[in-house]
């Protein structure tokens, strides 16, 4: 098995790490590399997946912050609006007079006559 340090689509960069310029769909010169292909990109998937995990856990506190006051904002549209509904709720009660409910509509209500 060739070692990637051998391998001409293996470079090393100024600072020791080491550069893979090889393509698995077209340059790949044994089966083995493939594998350390793959094993490259998920230690390069795990360690973005840790960045944004970090990053997520930064963010939770001030993420939390802004729900709750999110959630005050919205609580308190909600008080400024109740007056409406208790306006719509008069309304209706007013239609509704219990004197009139007695009332029969075949009779025509006239005043009282005195002779």
């Amino acid at each position: 098995m060739i070692q990637c340090v051998t391998c001409e689509f293996c470079k090393q960069g100024t600072d020791g790490e080491l550069i893979f310029s090889c393509d698995p769909f077209s340059n790949i010169k044994e089966p083995e590399c493939i594998v350390k292909w793959q094993l490259l990109k998920l230690n390069s998937l795990l360690y973005y997946q840790e960045q944004i995990h970090d990053m997520y856990e930064r963010f939770a506190p001030m993420q939390e912050k802004l729900f709750q006051y999110m959630e005050q904002e919205i609580e308190e549209q909600h008080e400024a609006d109740s007056w409406k509904t208790s306006l719509n709720d008069d309304t209706d009660n007013d239609d509704e007079d219990p004197a009139h409910e007695d009332d029969d509509d075949s009779e025509p209500h006239l005043p009282p006559t005195s002779f």
